[in-house]
């Protein structure tokens, strides 16, 4: 297993338990990470995708229900919610990571520690959500080019 996807695994895991504790998201961090320490090579991307997500996650929670039809993100499962949630900070955040592998790699975690649903649902609202981030530029673009005029 590679290095980022453990870290995926990782991050997802201790969002997991966070989202389910409901306390400090610092101090859960900080337990996570004394009762199962991430491997060293894995530690800078696990620990950018944790606080990033934290960081965003209502702007990135605001995204997910906008593109799951007749979802709320308290109805998801909680792995599935904690999976989206990475994605979507790579997909936003993480520029030098193709978004095809940032979906790839959401839809395998999924299918390992998610239902036999996790994926098809998965990829549902992150192909959407990655056909709304490449289209924007092109929105902004022809809304400057019509104010303009």
């Amino acid at each position: 297993m590679g290095i980022r996807r453990r870290a995926r695994e990782l991050a997802m895991q201790a969002l997991f338990y966070m989202d389910m504790r409901g306390e400090d998201p610092e101090e859960m961090l900080e337990l996570y990470c004394r009762c199962f320490s991430p491997a060293k090579k894995a530690y800078p991307f696990f620990n950018k995708l944790v606080t990033g997500v934290l960081d965003a996650i209502n702007e990135i929670d605001g995204i997910i229900e906008r593109f799951s039809s007749n979802w709320k993100i308290s109805r998801m499962s909680c792995v599935d919610r904690n999976i989206l949630r990475i994605a979507i900070y790579e997909l936003m955040y993480c520029k030098e990571i193709p978004s095809k592998v940032s979906i790839n790699e959401a839809i395998d975690v999924g299918k390992k520690f998610g239902t036999e649903e996790s994926g098809a649902f998965i990829n549902g609202i992150l192909d959407s959500v990655r056909n709304a981030i490449e289209a924007e530029p092109v929105e902004k673009e022809a809304e400057t080019q019509i104010n303009n005029h």
